[in-house]
């Protein structure tokens, strides 16, 4: 009798340390999955970003941000040598012509004296719909 108790105690104690251990696995397991998650989020985040910086990057981007900060091309560069004695001849930068104004600046133009004309259409249609004439067209 005393060693059918020590056989049972034995596979409870077996049964109960498995169960804990598998608790334990599956625990790990969601963890895992939660964190393969957060980094698929995060690459995604620092692809993004990284598509973003190559455009700011980008030599026409540097260019137009230049253009609007009132920067001008530098001319030919001049070197200072470590005895002080200076290579090539320093000059001023010059300013370049204005750009010229953009295709899309006359629509842009015509977008707000197209707007108060709505307004104005929409004041006609108001009186007549006392009118029948209006509502026939």
């Amino acid at each position: 009798m005393p060693f059918v108790l020590l056989v049972v105690a034995l596979l409870g104690g077996g049964l109960i340390s498995l169960l804990l251990l598998n608790s334990a696995l599956n625990q790990g397991s969601f963890q895992l999955s939660k964190l393969k998650k957060e980094t698929t989020v995060l690459r995604d985040e620092q692809q993004e970003l990284q598509r973003d910086v190559d455009g700011y990057s980008a030599p026409d981007a540097l260019q137009r941000r230049a253009h609007e900060l009132g920067l001008v091309p530098g001319g030919s560069p001049v070197f200072i040598g470590p005895d002080g004695k200076v290579a090539g001849t320093p000059a001023a930068a010059e300013t370049p012509p204005p750009p010229s104004p953009p295709p899309s600046a006359p629509p842009v133009a015509q977008a707000p004296a197209a707007s108060p004309a709505p307004p104005a259409a929409a004041a006609s249609p108001t009186p007549s719909p006392a009118g029948s004439p209006s509502s026939g067209r």
